[in-house]
């Protein structure tokens, strides 16, 4: 059984590879080999999550590589597969034969195959691993049409973002060790010895949090619509920002070995909720309305995990990763075909195109939260689990829900309006839109709103139940009558509210909503906190190092140089000038020693005169 594990991620990083490799190579094979492997990767995907196999291999002294299918992981590796499959197949229709699509079906390969090891990873090398690969092809994809200079720079904050909060993992893996944990398996982190559990727990709460696009991380989620629409359906509605919420959800055990980090989790989530849905509310552009709410719908599933509602949060995740695909592919779908993807420009657009109107305002409704469709129950779920912990968690909750009505109400309002006379005055904003949708384009987009629509069941009582016990967590809190019907009202009073107030109102000055709009200023926010400083001491570093490090150097360099030449000058002047001297004194005293040998005897007989002459001058004058 362990082969058929090895296999559902050795099919997507393999073909991925491949097709990354080849790039324009491939074109003409691209889309036919991604589909083709997104759908292998499903029925292996299905096979896994009714064998439960696990599977590993050696890694470092003391832990391995392993890799295992429970529960929750089950309910994650088919929703992964699925989602994938949709969006290649929406893909195949997309990008046209001009485009590098055998670099772009790759990356999504390559991100597919690393979020399956995510959520199967047993331990936590493993896992790094993944989110690392996760991370580096997400920012590849957001920058696919590396051309225009915006597009790199909104992927490279996206990726800085999300990396530095990801150095958590490290942190807990650090702490991890330090606290006894050898092995590095998940399920053993919650055993670390105090205090480094606290670090253990603040290292994964941090890395999840940036990954889910939680206060005060959200702003990169919106630099990330810069990317191509199937990119946002795949990445940043369903798999990549998901994946931290899943990994709250698999940790909660960790979360509640702290007092601390469940409220603080929680209420991340719902403030995360309820602010980012205001956020939606002020956006034009149809894809940053769809960012914004990802942020505040996987605030629910955050908010899930911190209140002890893992199967809620599941629900929640499973639901809202088939409506925001959807929704996002709707988005693509209109603005391949008419250029746009501002609101205003949309009047119509469900009128335009009826087969992605009706996919569109399906998704809308149940993004609203509106009954019977999914995420009604789903938030429900949430809500009871955080009605249980805390009454402001269960409040703030069930304000963010009301919001989510009147941002989905906003979006369907717009599109659903009659087409205007002028209409293709406001297309064409963005690119040459082709005036067409994609002939494979429905079958997606219908296939990920019809599961929207319907997997609500899982909170119904029984299918409740039963995901309990297949996730391990029985006994959860399950929303009331009452609640539901309360839930169920503040959605309907809330989209009422914002189709009157759409239709009566003209949209609040730009001036007016400017930092809603902008996103709370969160990015400004982390330039003046964190980036700027970090640059300041950057280049006060530089000058240390130039100044007084390199200044050291040269200096002594300087210095060793004036010795050298001062040796060179003693040497010169001093040793070699008195060699010189000695020598040219045994030269003269040898001159004047050969005189005197004249070969002529009267002259040494003169000369023995003369000598015995002085020695007895000497002898005298001693005495």
């Amino acid at each position: 059984m362990s082969a058929l594990l090895w296999l559902l991620i050795a099919v997507p990083l393999g073909a991925g590879g491949f097709l990354g490799v080849a790039g324009r190579g491939a074109n003409r094979l691209a889309p036919v080999l991604g589909v083709g492997a997104a759908l292998v990767t499903v029925g292996l995907a299905v096979a896994v999550a009714l064998a439960r196999p696990e599977a590993g291999a050696p890694l470092f002294a003391g832990t391995g590589a392993f890799l295992a299918v429970d529960g929750l992981s089950a309910v994650m590796v088919v929703t992964v597969a699925a989602i994938t499959l949709g969006v290649l197949l929406f893909a195949a229709g997309e990008f046209g034969p001009q485009e590098n699509r055998g670099r772009f079906f790759g990356l999504m390969l390559l991100f597919a195959g690393a979020m399956l090891v995510t959520v199967t990873a047993a331990t936590l090398p493993l896992l790094l691993m993944a989110w690392e690969v996760m991370g580096a092809t997400s920012w590849a994809l957001i920058g696919y049409w590396w051309q225009r200079p915006e597009r790199v720079r909104a992927a490279d904050v996206a990726f800085l973002t999300t990396r530095t909060a990801d150095l958590g993992l490290y942190v807990a893996a650090g702490a991890a060790l330090a606290g006894g944990i050898g092995s590095l398996r998940l399920d053993a982190l919650p055993g670390a010895s105090s205090p480094w559990l606290h670090l253990v727990t603040a290292g994964v709460v941090v890395a999840a949090s940036g990954k889910s696009a939680q206060l005060p991380f959200s702003f990169w989620l919106s630099r990330a619509m810069q990317g191509p629409s199937p990119v946002s359906a795949l990445l940043h509605s369903a798999t990549m920002v998901a994946a931290g919420a899943y990994l709250l959800l698999r940790l909660h055990p960790l979360l509640a070995a702290t007092a601390w980090a469940g409220p603080l989790v929680a209420w991340t989530g719902a403030l995360t909720a309820l602010a980012l849905g205001v956020v939606a509310i002020a956006q034009r552009d149809v894809k940053q309305l769809l960012a914004a709410s990802t942020s505040a719908q996987i605030g629910l599933m955050v908010l899930a995990a911190g209140s002890g509602g893992v199967a809620g949060g599941v629900t929640q995740l499973v639901a809202h990763a088939a409506t925001k695909s959807g929704l996002f592919l709707a988005a693509g779908a209109w603005l391949t075909a008419l250029g746009t993807k501002q609101l205003p420009a949309l009047r119509g657009a469900a009128r335009r195109d009826p087969l992605v109107g009706a996919a569109f305002v399906v998704g809308t409704l149940t993004l609203a939260g509106l009954p019977p469709l999914s995420l009604w129950a789903a938030k429900d779920e949430v809500l009871a689990a955080a009605r249980a912990e805390s009454t402001g968690l269960y409040t703030v909750g069930l304000a963010a829900a009301a919001v989510a009505a009147v941002y989905s109400v906003k979006a369907l309002w717009y599109v659903t309006r009659p087409l205007p006379q002028q209409a293709e005055a406001a297309y064409d904003t963005e690119r040459h839109g082709t005036r067409r949708v994609s002939r494979v384009a429905p079958l997606p987009l219908w296939a990920l709103t019809g599961a929207a629509a319907v997997l609500g069941v899982l909170a119904l009582p029984t299918p409740a139940s039963w995901l309990e016990q297949l996730i391990g967590t029985p006994g959860e809190p399950s929303p009331a009558a009452w609640e539901l019907g309360l839930s169920a009202g503040a959605a309907i009073a809330a989209a009422g509210v914002a189709w009157w107030w759409s239709s009566r109102h003209e949209p609040a000055s730009r001036a007016d909503v400017r930092w809603v709009e902008q996103w709370l200023f969160l990015e400004r926010a982390a330039e003046t906190v964190v980036v700027r400083p970090v640059l300041a001491l950057a280049r006060a570093l530089a000058v240390f190092d130039d100044r007084v490090v390199d200044g050291a150097v040269r200096q002594a360099a300087r210095g060793g140089l004036a010795a050298g030449r001062f040796a060179r000058r003693a040497d010169d002047g001093g040793i070699d000038a008195a060699v010189r001297a000695v020598a040219s004194g045994a030269r003269s005293l040898g001159r004047w020693a050969r005189r005197p040998q004249t070969g002529l005897l009267h002259q040494y007989y003169a000369q023995a005169a003369v000598g015995f002459a002085v020695l007895t001058l000497i002898v005298l004058l001693v005495r």
